[in-house]
């Protein structure tokens, strides 16, 4: 005498199952590169989704992500972090944000929102407050770099309260 078995779901009604199978550990994607090779990492706060762009960003770029990073952190302690339309943001809480860096195929670009506050004031831009500096490979002047994150984080923010 045979034991009766019973079957679940698709399988009792003759289909496949639509279950996920999973084949090991899962894997964490990588994010896509758009234009330029720059990171799609999803808005969010806080320094993690800062070093998942940093960590993504492509060649000799990463590198100058984390000397940037790095710069900002030890120049302003209390600083504030996010990726927003794509770019890491820095500012600080309640004052707004002071700066920004997007990945270009060749550069970088690091934008401060007061740049015409700032002395001497970066040499891109023409908009009525921010100025950028295009960062290239082995090109980072970190002293320069360092006296306009001191100048920029003791300015009103952009979108500050």
């Amino acid at each position: 005498m045979g034991a009766a078995h019973s079957t679940k779901g698709a399988a009792r009604n003759g289909r496949r199952s639509t279950a996920a199978k999973t084949k090991g550990p899962l894997e964490t994607a990588k994010p896509v590169l758009l234009a330029g090779g720059n990171p799609q990492i999803a808005k969010a706060d806080g320094d993690a989704p800062v070093q998942a762009y940093i960590a993504a960003m492509p060649d000799w770029k990463s590198d100058v992500g984390r000397r940037l990073d790095t710069l900002i952190v030890c120049t302003v302690p209390d600083v504030c972090k996010a990726v927003k339309w794509n770019s890491p943001f820095y500012g600080i809480e309640g004052r707004g944000w002071f700066l920004s860096f997007h990945t270009f195929t060749n550069y970088v670009k690091v934008t401060f929102f007061r740049g015409t506050s700032l002395r001497p004031a970066p040499p891109g831009g023409k908009a009525k407050d921010a100025r950028w500096i295009d960062i290239h490979e082995d090109d980072l002047d970190e002293m320069q770099m360092t006296t306009w994150i001191r100048q920029a984080a003791a300015l009103p923010g952009w979108g500050g309260s």
